[in-house]
C-alpha cells in the first residue's frame, strides 16, 4: 500500500510563495478530489510530488521515498501533467513502447493499455492526429503503462465526450477499488462529486480542507428542509411556536431554514399533523466548494458566487 505524503511542503517563486506549508496525505483506496482556484498551489504540488520542481522547503514522498529515488518511476507512479507532451509525430504505439523500454516494462503492456483506454485501433496513427480527448486517453494509457500502484492525473477529463467523461469515472473507480492511490485534480465540480471520496482543497497555496466528500458538503451547507403537510397552515404555526424560520415554497410546500428533516418531522408527529413530504436538502459539491473558497481566487470576476444554496435533495 503506498500513499502520497506531503510534510511542511514549501515552494517560492521570487517572491511569490506558490505553496504554503502543505501538510496532507492522500491514501491508498480511495479517489482524492484535488480542488482549488487557478493558482492555489495543484499543480505545484503535482510536480513537487514528481521531482519536476524542488521545494524551498518540507518534503514529498510517495511511499515514504522521494520520486527521484524510484529506480523504474512508471512501475510505482503513474501521472498525467500534459495531454500535450507526447511528439507529435509518433505513434501512440510508439510513444508507449519508448517508455516501456526506458522503464523495462513489458511489450505486451503496450497493448493492453492501448486496449483499456480505447485507443487500440488508432494505435498506428501519428499522435498530431489526435483530438484533445484522444490525447488525454493516450495519456492516461501511459500512466496506467507500469500497473503503478500510484496514480496523478491533472483534469484527466478534460477534452472527453460524454462516453469518455462515464468511462474516465469508472476507470478511476476501479483503480480506487483495487487499492490504489489515486489523486486527480479537476474544476470539474460535477464529475468530481461523481468519483472522489475524499477531498484535499487549496487556496492561495494553503491547505482549507482535507476532509471526506460527504463532510466536506456538510461542513459548508447551510440546513433546509421542505415539507408538505396535509394542514400546512397548522404546522407554519407550530414551527414557528418551535422556533424554526418558515416561508413558502413551491406546489404548496414549506420550507424550514436551519433545520433537519427528523426535527421537522418530531414536531409534525407531536401535534399529530399528517405529513405527504419531508425532503432534506443540502448544497451540491460546487456551491460547497464555492463558499469555501470564495475569498481564495487569484482571479475572481466581481459577481462571483458568494454562500451555498442548497438544491441537492435527500429523501427522508
Amino acid at each position: 500500500m503506498t500513499s502520497i505524503q506531503a510534510q511542511g511542503l514549501t515552494k517560492e517563486y521570487g517572491g511569490t510563495r506558490a505553496l504554503d506549508r502543505l501538510t496532507c496525505t492522500v491514501e491508498p483506496g480511495r479517489v482524492t478530489g484535488f480542488l482549488g482556484p487557478n493558482g492555489a498551489g495543484k499543480s505545484t504540488t503535482m510536480r513537487l510530488v514528481l521531482g519536476l520542481d524542488r521545494p524551498t522547503a518540507g518534503s514529498a514522498t510517495v511511499g515514504g521515498r522521494p520520486y527521484a529515488s524510484l529506480g523504474e518511476p512508471l512501475r510505482t507512479v503513474g501521472a498525467l501533467l500534459d495531454a500535450q507532451a507526447a511528439h507529435g509525430s509518433r505513434t501512440a504505439r510508439d510513444h508507449l513502447r519508448l517508455l516501456a523500454v526506458s522503464n523495462r516494462i513489458p511489450a505486451r503492456r503496450v497493448d493492453e493499455v492501448l486496449q483499456e483506454t480505447g485507443l487500440a485501433s488508432v494505435a498506428r496513427r501519428r499522435v498530431r492526429t489526435f483530438s484533445l480527448g484522444m490525447r488525454q486517453r493516450l495519456g492516461v494509457a501511459a500512466a496506467l503503462l507500469g500497473d503503478p500502484p500510484v496514480l496523478m492525473l491533472d483534469e484527466p477529463a478534460n477534452g472527453l465526450d460524454p462516453e469518455g467523461i462515464v468511462w474516465m469515472r469508472q476507470l478511476l473507480r476501479r483503480l480506487a477499488g483495487e487499492g490504489r492511490t489515486v489523486l486527480v485534480s479537476s474544476h470539474l465540480m460535477n464529475e468530481t462529486a461523481a468519483f472522489a471520496d475524499h477531498l484535499v482543497v487549496l487556496g492561495r497555496g494553503r491547505l482549507l480542507a482535507d476532509t471526506s466528500m460527504e463532510d466536506f458538503i456538510e461542513q459548508h451547507s447551510h440546513p433546509r428542509v421542505r415539507v408538505r403537510a396535509g394542514d400546512p397552515a397548522r404546522l407554519r404555526s407550530v414551527l414557528l411556536a418551535a422556533g424554526h424560520p418558515v416561508a413558502d415554497g413551491d406546489g404548496g410546500r414549506l420550507v424550514v431554514e436551519g433545520a433537519r428533516a427528523e426535527q421537522v418531522g418530531a414536531v409534525a408527529a407531536r401535534e399529530g399533523i399528517p405529513i405527504l413530504e419531508l425532503t432534506d436538502e443540502r448544497a451540491s459539491l460546487e456551491q460547497a466548494y464555492l463558499a469555501l473558497t470564495s475569498d481564495e481566487a487569484e482571479f475572481a470576476a466581481a459577481t462571483a458566487a458568494t454562500a451555498a444554496s442548497p438544491t441537492i435533495a435527500q429523501e427522508v
